[in-house]
């Protein structure tokens, strides 16, 4: 039987796979070496080093996310249902959604450095034209709604048996309403 030629992307696929299933902690060589049928002769020659092996791992893990809450969202709620998709995959894709969110960020130093990395440059726009509020109050609401579904989705992700997806819905829901109506309030005080 000839021998298996072993791929830096075989690698990156199958300690994604681990990732998926058991969490980035278990990105191990002898793991990956396993799931691929190896020895680990091969993971060593295409990893210099863990630490970049677990960066593509990351990158996939947000190429995932990406194509999943586009997948998931609803074109005509495309705000509250982008929310919903990233509560369904911390329920479906737990570790993912926990590499994901702890995923190191750097450069920044304020919730706007953050809002700016999490956020394209058109989305509070955006909202602001969908829900017919002020761009500074979109942005406002956004960046609420980011922190308060990062929380729920974590909250989400590391409790067992788990919440009901009907109850993280409703209180997600009722965050919104209580964003929308406070900025509704701190517009009319200025």
């Amino acid at each position: 039987m000839p021998k298996q030629r072993i791929t830096k992307e075989m690698v990156v696929d199958a300690a994604f796979e681990i990732a998926r299933n058991s969490g980035m902690e278990q990105v191990l060589v002898k793991n990956i070496a396993d799931r691929i049928g190896c020895s680990v002769q091969p993971i060593y020659s295409y990893c210099k080093n863990m630490e970049g092996l677990r960066r593509d791992v990351t990158d996939q893990v947000n190429c995932f996310i990406r194509e999943y809450i586009a997948a998931h969202i609803d074109r005509k709620d495309l705000f509250r249902s982008t929310g919903n998709a990233y509560i369904r995959l911390a329920q479906e894709e737990p570790n993912l959604f926990r590499i994901f969110i702890l995923r190191q960020r750097d450069g920044i130093s304020s919730l706007s450095d953050l809002y700016q990395s999490e956020a394209g440059p058109q989305v509070a726009g955006f909202i602001a034209e969908q829900l017919q509020i002020s761009v500074p109050q979109a942005r406002q609401l956004h960046l609420h709604m980011l922190i308060y579904t990062i929380g729920l989705g974590t909250i989400f992700s590391v409790t067992s048996p788990g919440i009901s997806p009907d109850e993280i819905f409703a209180q997600q829901q009722k965050a919104y309403e209580a964003f929308r109506i406070g900025g509704r309030d701190c517009e009319t005080e200025q």
